[in-house]
């Protein structure tokens, strides 16, 4: 997969711009608050709907513009396709794949992409919550199947807990979980099903990665901790055990008017040799454990759909130290990944020969070549 090209109408801080990829690096250099992060959050948008830094379309407008654009093209396995995105400030944006129109639903999974942000270094340290989102977005961009459902179950969830606080102010009665449970607890299994079939291919991948980084002093672990197992092992079917434990639960869910258990609790535990990375890794095995899951989750995508994703580097190479940004970029161009790279430094990229750079200041783009950006 490669994405060929860009152009932004009235997004961020440009006006217009227009953009053609190389097959290989793509390095963006400027100081900060110039845009280059901006043409990263596109791509990123144009593959996953949303902003990995803003919740609203509105905050994605240029300013005093009543409107914006995107429009990416791409190839996936040498066909040539195209997304185009129009977002206003007072109402709905539209998406069109291949000039047809398409909802949210239909888009996951035609572009794939991973992100290594400065903020994915609290992957290990952080709430449970990130790690879960991690583990969606992967799992959702090789198998739309599961973002559906997982959709499903969010509303579930949703309307659950609604009806929880319904029974607390004695509004509804207590037999109405009966209704809700079993639906709940179906979904709740097969997503349960799928994380844990993706943590074990997981598991194995950030392994390989992590030895190649700690030059085979480290072996990392990824385990999926289901919420409630730990004092009610599941002996056998997962929709049974959800619908019991959701069963027996009740009491306490309607007292803190919200659902207990279910994958939207559960968490995912690092480990290197042995040692819990969140309580008492180092920051240098932290580091080395995200870098080793996201070389991992590029290789998951390739084995769910076949081709690498774009990867996208927002600034990292100034939370890496040298050798492990020698690392990165030697996996990057061995496996010719095409990567879209934002730094503030030229510097980071001495030891390597490869890659087309481009001076990115106040909005807009200028073109270089193989080799150092011009000043």
């Amino acid at each position: 997969m490669k994405v060929s090209s860009l152009k932004l109408v009235d997004y961020r801080n440009y006006e217009k711009l227009e953009l053609k990829f190389y097959d290989d690096l793509n390095i963006f250099i400027g100081c900060n608050a110039q845009g280059k992060t901006n043409i990263l959050e596109a791509v990123y948008y144009a593959a996953c709907g949303s902003s990995f830094r803003s919740s609203t379309d509105s905050e994605l407008v240029r300013w005093n513009a009543p409107g914006g654009s995107i429009s990416l093209g791409f190839q996936r396995f040498g066909v040539e396709n195209q997304l185009d995105f129009t977002f206003y400030r007072d109402k709905r944006r539209t998406i069109a794949y291949n000039g047809r129109k398409i909802s949210v639903k239909e888009l996951i999974g035609a572009v794939n992409v991973v992100l290594f942000a400065p903020d994915d270094l609290q992957l290990i340290k952080g709430a449970p919550a990130g790690r879960r989102r991690f583990l969606d977005m992967e799992i959702s961009q090789a198998s739309p199947a599961y973002y559906h459902e997982l959709i499903k179950y969010n509303r579930l969830l949703q309307q659950r807990n609604s009806l929880l606080k319904e029974i607390r102010e004695r509004r509804a009665g207590r037999d109405m979980l009966e209704y809700w449970n079993p639906q709940l607890a179906e979904s709740a299994a097969k997503i349960t099903a799928k994380r844990l079939e993706a943590v074990k291919k997981f598991n194995m991948l950030a392994n390989l990665m992590q030895k190649r980084i700690s030059g085979n002093e480290e072996n990392l672990s990824i385990a999926y901790q289901i919420k409630g197992s730990e004092n009610e092992p599941i002996a056998g079917n997962l929709k049974i055990w959800y619908n019991e434990m959701l069963t027996r639960s009740g009491e306490e869910d309607v007292y803190r008017g919200v659902t207990g258990i279910g994958p939207h609790r559960d968490d995912i535990i690092i480990s290197v040799n042995g040692i819990n990375l969140r309580s008492f890794g180092s920051q240098g095995q932290q580091r080395t454990g995200v870098l080793a899951m996201k070389l991992s989750e590029l290789e998951f995508i390739r084995s769910e759909t076949g081709e690498y994703p774009i990867l996208l580097l927002d600034d990292v190479m100034s939370e890496l130290d040298a050798g492990r940004r020698q690392q990165l970029l030697s996996f990057i161009g061995r496996e010719g990944i095409q990567t879209l790279i934002t730094a503030t430094d030229e510097a980071y990229f001495d030891m390597q020969s490869v890659g087309r750079y481009f001076r990115v200041a106040a909005g807009s783009v200028a073109g270089a070549g193989y080799g150092k950006a011009d000043g």
